[in-house]
């Protein structure tokens, strides 16, 4: 190729020829030639120095190829630029920048483009300051008079605003003032112009500052205001949208800005969302949940409750061309696309009280503005609660009385509104609940699928007063009319109504819990039946289903008739399901929740179960390394989910999986999972240890001091706070080892103290209550088991620790740690005395102490306490505590 840069740099006749070749065989529909093989000519000609200079070249110089030629050079460039530009030589990148620059105007509107994204790109990978040049040019075609210039200078720059906004809200050396306090007056001056593209292309460039705020937005607020009341009757739908966009963002992050305005600004947003164009609206209507989420007055919008309601029902009404309606169609027989499967992620296991919901929306389909008219009407509902009734009723009661076929969509739309409104308006309708749940029931088996799905939403969304109320006779038939009216949808042959009712139906099961249990075998039968019709998509909802039933009931499952009808066709699909196949994740979790359920019942399954496991987790760590080994991709997923199937088998089979993991290197695999890059396999793997340290630390005494030393690694870290928690769940581990081992645990006493103290010195200020409760419990559990080391400390601990005690649930674990603070105070009574008003607090915290033990030592201690304080200051100490208090401790006979 050429000889190597120089300012005059001048292309090869033959390269340029041969390079627009590939490129037109590799744009051509109609080339015969091999595209992998032209694309591996292409990166190998990346290898000469001066190759992107012809790539420039021709989209800049090459008048006499097509525009498609030129285009796709600019492409490669803007690929290649991503990954080698800081690789280049200088004179190189000059060429490059100084080839650019003149296109910024360029007659064909596409190259215009395409320089845009590469300008883009240089400056993500030189920097504003690296092309000094870049603004000044911009400046001058943004002031020129030539459309072209004025687009391609706005093109640009509006991909610089969207991609690097920070870049231009800088300090530039030699600029007086940050570039963005340039281009801003330029920007809201187009906001006049009578360009579309360039009134479009500047609004989107100043909203994109709207998070960021930097002060010269934040200086012409007044201005940008004005500029938005200018476009917002804009006749171009694009331009109207922006303007929605850039009110729902200064709602959301700036309502103050608004508030002045906010009369108007509800009108206009009262206007455009029932704009005739649906994505208008659709930006409009994010505005009602904002707004509810923005801590303005909700008085402002209650007087425009009666126009807001009926805009939002008659946006929830289908369109004629939403893909739902497509989709609707959908026999059960069709397999599944893959497109169809969305990629879901699995929670990792948390011990403590706020375990994390696995809020997995799989539903059908994208965010459009009948949902969206949905959720502003939830929000609205919540807010306003029955207020909206009165608006709200007659217009639900006219589209469900709608008859005829024509008008099935009414009556859909009003069935989505009942659901919508059914947690806010719930004190107004619980009246006519029974009446609401009647007419439901039969449209379950409507002839329209999408009526018979939505009806199963509302239902479930009633669910839980559906359940509070079969206590009574009446209440009782109409629960279990709803229970077999969703298992009959369950086995509906329509894949958009079996996931309805599927999910609908597991719903049901987390409200009624054990009154499921008379009905399990009916339950069971169409669930598993479900699970041997549907297709891939929505078996993973039946997956949920069969967890959350196990759930439920809990050992109620562990019955032999049952377990015939469940477990076959489960164990097939184990069988059957390869190592690497994402449908392994659902299925996992699936018997996660059975194990727990069945517990020692499902001992007839666990070898292949608990070996498998192991098995997957071998595959992948080796798959990290050697994915032409392994003979599968890496994916942590799969880890974090069979770790949490063997923390479940640990739990379940309690001391039966003793002999599992002795036949297995669990422990090895264990100790490497605890060390892994990956926090949701740490999180996951702390939590094994410490369920395993309940059940058989035998098995981890071998490697214990490591165990110990990458526990307690975990709580060093100095970004705690991303990591909150992986440190619980080895916070906790520590503290389950610590009472199996005892002394074992002395060497790593202190360092796991000096880490647990800040955390709960901190406790106030927001930390995660799950992670406090465990501090205090570890902590207390090092206390019982080495009183020596931790009672000299205490009185740097002393108040927050006891804080954090009263605030536990009475369990074995809240036993523990008490034990601990007996052992602490019995070998260091002074040091607890300025703490004793909060120690006898949270003795008080107990409803009942049922371990014998520690009921006498709590006694001991506040015997000795009350021995120790002469002259009325044991007096003063009860007095500082609340009546109730003091009934708690009179049980010690204090």
């Amino acid at each position: 190729m050429a000889a190597a840069g120089s300012a005059s740099w001048q292309p090869q006749e033959e390269g340029l020829k041969e390079i627009c070749g590939l490129l037109e065989q590799q744009i051509s529909p109609y080339s015969s030639a091999d595209k992998s093989q032209i694309w591996q000519q292409l990166q190998h000609y990346s290898q000469f120095p001066d190759f992107n200079n012809y790539l420039v070249f021709i989209l800049a110089r090459a008048e006499g190829q097509s525009g498609e030629i030129r285009q796709a050079a600019g492409l490669l460039l803007k690929n290649n630029l991503r990954t080698a530009y800081k690789l280049m030589s200088p004179a190189h990148q000059q060429y490059i920048k100084s080839e650019l620059l003149p296109c910024l105007g360029a007659a064909d509107k596409h190259i215009r483009s395409t320089v845009g994204t590469i300008v883009t790109v240089v400056v993500q990978q030189g920097g504003i300051l690296g092309w000094p040049e870049l603004l000044q040019a911009l400046v001058n075609c943004l002031d020129s008079s030539d459309l072209n210039h004025m687009e391609g200078a706005m093109d640009a720059l509006s991909k610089i605003c969207e991609d690097i906004p920070q870049v231009l809200d800088s300090d530039v050396p030699g600029l007086a003032e940050r570039p963005i306090k340039i281009f801003l007056p330029r920007l809201f001056q187009f906001f006049q112009s009578p360009h579309t593209s360039l009134r479009k292309l500047s609004l989107d460039s100043v909203n994109q500052y709207i998070m960021l705020m930097p002060s010269a937005l934040y200086t012409s607020m007044d201005k940008f205001l004005q500029g938005l009341f200018v476009l917002a009757n804009d006749p171009a739908a694009e331009v109207r949208k922006l303007v929605c966009a850039a009110f729902v963002q200064l709602i959301e992050i700036h309502p103050s800005f608004l508030e002045p305005h906010l009369k108007n600004v509800i009108e206009y947003m009262l206007q455009v969302s029932k704009d005739t164009d649906d994505e208008v609206a659709l930006e409009a209507c994010e505005f009602w949940s904002a707004y509810c989420d923005a801590q303005l007055p909700y008085e402002n919008l209650r007087e425009y409750l009666p126009r807001l309601i009926p805009i939002l029902l008659s946006n929830m009404v289908y369109a004629d061309d939403d893909e739902s309606l497509v989709d609707a169609e959908e026999d059960e027989s069709l397999p599944d696309r893959d497109q169809d499967l969305k990629p879901r992620f699995h929670t990792p296991r948390f011990h403590g009280s706020d375990d994390a919901d696995d809020d997995d929306d799989d539903s059908y389909g994208i965010w459009n503005l009948r949902k969206c008219s949905a959720a502003a009407l939830d929000v609205l509902s919540n807010v306003f609660g029955d207020e909206t009734l009165p608006t709200l009723m007659p217009i639900i009661e006219a589209k469900l009385s709608a008859s005829g076929d024509e008008a099935w969509k009414d009556r859909e739309a009003a069935v989505l509104t009942l659901g919508a409104i059914a947690e806010g308006c719930i004190n107004g309708l619980y009246p006519h609940l029974s009446e609401i749940v009647a007419f439901l029931i039969p449209l379950l088996d409507d002839k329209f699928a999408l009526i018979r799905s939505i009806s199963c939403w509302t239902l479930s969304r009633f669910s839980k007063y559906i359940v509070q109320d079969s206590g009574n006779k009446k209440g009782y038939e109409q629960f279990d009319s709803v229970l077999t009216g969703l298992l009959r949808r369950i086995l509906d042959t329509n894949k958009r109504v079996q996931e309805a009712a599927c999910s609908a139906f597991a719903t049901l099961e987390e409200e009624a819990a054990e009154e499921l249990a008379p009905r399990l075998e009916v339950i069971l039968q169409h669930l598993m039946c479900a699970f041997g019709k549907y297709q891939r998509r929505n078996i993973r909802i039946v997956y949920d289903a069969i967890g959350t039933l196990a759930d439920a009931v809990g050992e109620k499952l562990n019955q032999p008739v049952y377990l015939e009808i469940l477990m076959p066709p489960l164990i097939a699909k184990w069988q059957q399901v390869s190592n690497s196949d994402k449908d392994l994740f659902r299925l996992l979790e699936c018997f996660t929740s059975i194990v727990q359920a069945l517990g020692t019942g499902f001992s007839q399954f666990d070898q292949p179960v608990f070996q498998r496991c192991i098995n997957i987790i071998q595959t992948q760590q080796l798959a990290k390394v050697d994915p032409i080994s392994a003979g599968v991709q890496y994916d942590k997923e799969f880890i974090v989910c069979s770790l949490d199937l063997l923390s479940g088998l640990t739990e379940g089979l309690q001391g039966g999986i003793e002999s599992l993991v002795a036949q297995s290197n669990l422990r090895d695999l264990l100790l490497q999972c605890c060390m892994d890059d990956d926090t949701d396999v740490r999180q996951s793997a702390f939590a094994l240890v410490g369920d395993l340290a309940k059940v058989c630390p035998v098995h981890l005494r071998p490697r214990l001091s490591e165990f110990l030393d990458v526990a307690t690694n975990q709580l060093t870290t100095p970004k705690l706070n991303e990591t909150i928690a992986v440190a619980n769940n080895a916070c906790w581990a520590i503290g389950e080892l610590a009472i199996k081992v005892r002394q074992e645990i002395s060497p790593v006493v202190m360092t796991v103290i000096s880490c647990l103290v800040p955390i709960l010195q901190h406790a106030e200020q927001g930390v995660n209550k799950s992670v406090v409760e465990n501090t205090a419990i570890t902590l207390g559990r090092l206390a019982w088991v080495c009183p020596d080391l931790v009672s000299p400390h205490m009185e740097h601990f002393m108040q927050p620790w006891c804080i954090s005690l009263s605030m536990i649930r009475d369990d074995i674990e809240k036993e523990d740690a008490f034990r601990g603070l007996c052992a602490v105070v019995r070998a260091n009574p002074s040091a607890a005395l300025s703490s004793l008003v909060l120690m006898c607090k949270a003795f008080a915290s107990w409803d009942e102490i049922r371990n014998g033990e520690l009921h006498n030592e709590v006694c001991q201690v506040l015997h000795g306490y009350k021995q120790m304080l002469r002259n009325g200051a044991w007096d003063q100490c009860m007095s500082a505590l609340e009546p109730p208090e003091k009934d708690k401790l009179s049980k010690y006979q204090v």
